[in-house]
């Protein structure tokens, strides 16, 4: 049996600042820390007002309790670094197993980075106020809506995975800085247009050259419209339009157009926000049909 590992005072530190308003359950979750853990030191803590763990032999301690928070602020001030560049600028003369160790023990460790485009604090804004909107909407509604994007497909995809130091809560999981943002590469790629509508799947329309307003325009008159058509001879009423902000769906033009065709072919046009492809699920698909393809 491994020998039981003792709270750092780190560690208490941070139940002790958490200990009125979360529950012992919580609290282990958050940092890590068995729930039975976080109730003893708690009771010991009401009791005997005291946070000192007992003596025990053994090897003594290589790191004070400042050192412990330099390495924990150093880690997090720079999250991409890597084990043995933390350990260069900390010059402790320590192990890279043993920086592991107090990371550890603080909740740390290395995480794989998201691959999320980077958004400005308008672009969070309007999508906060967009799921706010559509979080009450029934899922009939939804069932209207055709969801539509462009998409490169690409034949070789960066693979490359990236680490940073963080904490293990969605919090840090999201932070900007701990996010790689995408990266566009070259080689063999097809650029192609595609909807669907609940469980029916629109046109699939591959795009020869740069998308601009004009050739989106005609895109759309020659694939769009005979699908939302078709959607009204099979009884699909109140149908919703949805494309992202990209500067030729975006254009005075191709919005007048959309206007038109909207009262003509009785659709609603949906307000996206910006930069949005984590909102709109055809990116599921996409993610899927990269897949096979590669596959």
């Amino acid at each position: 049996m491994s020998p039981r590992k003792e709270l750092t005072d780190y560690q208490k530190g941070q139940i002790e600042g958490r200990a009125s308003t979360m529950s012992c359950t919580e609290i282990g979750e958050e940092l890590g820390i068995p729930r039975q853990t976080v109730s003893s030191f708690l009771q010991r803590l009401d009791e005997h007002e005291n946070k000192e763990n007992l003596p025990r032999p053994g090897r003594p301690r290589r790191t004070s309790y400042s050192d412990d928070r330099y390495l924990v602020h150093a880690a997090l001030y720079d999250t991409t670094q890597t084990l043995k560049e933390l350990r260069d600028i900390s010059n402790m003369g320590i192990s890279i197993q043993t920086i592991r160790r107090r990371l550890h023990e603080a909740g740390i460790r290395k995480w794989h980075a998201l691959n999320r485009a980077l958004l400005t604090e308008d672009q969070a804004a309007e999508h906060y106020q967009w799921a706010k909107e559509y979080k009450q909407h029934p899922h009939d509604d939804f069932a209207c809506i055709i969801f539509s994007d462009e998409s490169l497909i690409k034949k070789d995809n960066d693979s490359q995975t990236h680490n940073v130091f963080r904490y293990q809560n969605k919090a840090e999981k999201y932070a900007p800085k701990n996010i790689h943002g995408k990266k566009k590469f070259g080689g063999p790629s097809q650029m192609v247009w595609g909807c669907f509508v609940g469980n029916k799947l629109g046109p699939l329309v591959f795009i020869d050259g740069a998308v601009n307003k004009e050739s989106y325009i005609q895109l759309l008159e020659q694939n769009l419209l005979p699908f939302i058509d078709i959607l009204h001879e099979d009884g699909i009423r109140n149908i919703v339009f949805q494309q992202d902000n990209a500067s030729p769906h975006n254009a005075k033009v191709t919005k007048d157009w959309l206007n038109a065709m909207a009262e003509r072919h009785g659709f609603t046009i949906m307000k996206f926000p910006r930069n949005s492809p984590d909102l709109n699920p055809i990116e599921s698909l996409w993610s899927i049909l990269k897949a096979e393809l590669y596959r």
